[in-house]
């Protein structure tokens, strides 16, 4: 079994947002929900559906990115 980042996507209310993407990367992102679909048995009905949960990812795993956060006052 494939080690990937991402798991099952959950089903949240989403927030609009046009993104335009290279097209090698939108073939990325396509080849991906395939393997995610095989690997978590839930088919991805449309794979700019990954784009959210990798970004949230990304930025969970981005230790500058906490470091910086920690040391920086937020704007809320």
């Amino acid at each position: 079994m494939t080690k990937l980042k991402l798991g099952a996507i959950a089903d949240d209310k989403p927030i609009k947002v046009t993104v335009e993407l290279p097209a090698p990367l939108h073939r990325d992102l396509a080849d991906y929900a395939e393997v995610l679909a095989r690997e978590t048995g839930q088919p991805v009905s449309d794979p700019a559906k990954l784009i959210a949960p990798m970004i949230q990812r990304f930025i969970a795993t981005d230790r500058g990115f906490a470091k910086a956060r920690r040391t920086t006052p937020t704007t809320e």
